[in-house]
């Protein structure tokens, strides 16, 4: 059966395709939010209702936050790919927005000219979802998965790798349902670059896509056009995964971190580090092919509420509100002001005392958002990927956001140079759910 957003009556059993494996600026005090800047004072007049939900967008030449269009409805979940921006409306309509390249209407530009053109996004909602209800939307580079109220899993894009889950390598143009899970209630899908990981209400973890340096957590380096069931480390429950250009994380019941794929730069904490330690050169882990505890300090103590992964890095937040980043430091994005060259994990500076809700790690620059809704970027600035006029900036600096109500920040999502960002007024009445 290949029935896209077809209703279905009856779960199928719990039997697994296994196909064959694919041949190869310094704010270190804290600033006002926008929750707190609340409607501009005035002469009294007629109050102007906030919007549903605001979505913005900035990297990729867009140095300021822009506001995308909305189509009079609230947005709740946003994700970002390589080349798309998809959210989740709370009706459960999957809402996409696009836009031509960067000087894409005109001829080529004149040597040495500069181009000033912003690009003019269009929302618009996938057609054909007809009695399918969109929970959770997730981004590759050149695919999208959708999970849906039931627990059915859909994907759509290049089929590169594998990484639909359909058992071939061909494009599909519409969301598909992923057949080998229907067997299965699923509550999350991740994509990376080119693989993804869904969870299922059971705990049952299934890996699909391109498998090289053990991304899939499958003990091998084979890449897989439908989903494979990952082993579990004994003992060990997962509660919500993550995905990365080659690498993966879990974040289990208890709050600790199992992860697998390219360790670089121990992006992923697999070096066994105490406490002001640097492994030697023989002792410093560069990949994995299973799902492996962090073994790094202090985070290998630590209770983690959120983790993320960018092309080099990575960024955690405690269930104290600390954000702790590790990996790479070659454009500041471990937030340490000095461009520190160490394996081990490090409190992001700057950040004290502010509440991290969560945070998002893009190619080499990382955003965090605080428990009042502020937005904090830092790492690499070129093409506007901190929301800012800035250059490179090794500290957390504010990103202003053009809200005139008080607002709560819902979802946010980076990929390589991209962030994508939704946001909701905060007003007396009840959330519906």
């Amino acid at each position: 059966m290949s029935g896209t957003f077809a209703p279905i009556s009856d779960r199928a059993e719990k039997s697994l395709a296994t196909g064959p494996p694919i041949a190869p600026g310094s704010t270190g005090s804290r600033i006002t939010s926008a929750r707190c800047r609340g409607i501009p004072r005035g002469p009294s007049r007629p109050a102007i209702p906030p919007p549903l939900s605001s979505v913005y967008t900035w990297g990729g030449g867009l140095s300021a936050p822009l506001r995308l269009p909305m189509l009079n409805t609230e947005v709740v979940q946003v994700a970002a790919g390589r080349t798309q921006k998809a959210g989740v409306t709370r009706s459960g309509r999957l809402i996409l927005w696009e836009a031509p390249p960067l000087g894409g209407g005109g001829g080529a530009l004149l040597p040495g000219a500069v181009e000033q053109q912003q690009p003019q996004f269009v929302s618009r909602f996938l057609e054909g979802q007809s009695g399918v209800t969109i929970k959770h939307v997730a981004c590759g580079d050149l695919f999208t998965a959708c999970l849906t109220d039931r627990g059915i899993i859909m994907t759509f894009g290049s089929g590169s790798n594998g990484c639909l889950g359909h058992g071939s390598l061909n494009d599909i143009s519409q969301p598909t349902i992923v057949e080998a899970l229907l067997g299965y209630e699923m509550v999350q899908v991740a994509c990376g670059a080119s693989h993804v990981l869904a969870l299922s209400t059971e705990r049952e973890l299934f890996a699909w896509g391109r498998g090289d340096g053990g991304r899939l957590g499958l003990g091998t380096r084979e890449s897989y056009n439908c989903p494979q069931q990952v082993p579990m480390p004994p003992g060990q429950e997962a509660q919500r995964v993550v995905c990365g250009i080659d690498s993966s994380m879990i974040l289990t019941v208890p709050g600790r971190v199992l992860a697998c794929g390219s360790n670089r730069f121990n992006k992923l904490g697999l070096d066994h580090l105490s406490l002001g330690e640097e492994p030697a050169p023989h002792q410093q882990v560069e990949e994995v092919l299973s799902f492996t505890p962090l073994c790094s300090a202090p985070l290998d103590q630590e209770t983690l509420l959120s983790v993320d992964l960018g092309t080099a890095h990575s960024a955690a937040v405690t269930a104290s509100g600390d954000c702790y980043t590790f990996g790479s430091n070659q454009h500041g994005q471990l937030g340490t002001n000095a461009r520190r060259v160490s394996r081990a994990p490090c409190q992001v500076q700057g950040l004290q005392g502010i509440k991290i809700a969560m945070v998002a790690c893009g190619d080499a620059f990382t955003v965090a958002i605080g428990a009042e809704g502020e937005v904090y970027s830092w790492g690499k600035g070129a093409r506007g990927r901190l929301g800012r006029r800035d250059e490179d900036a090794g500290l957390p600096r504010p990103v202003q956001l053009d809200e005139t109500h008080p607002y709560t920040v819902t979802s946010v999502s980076c990929c390589h140079g991209n962030t994508l960002l939704a946001v909701r007024p905060v007003t007396d009445e009840p959330v519906p759910p």
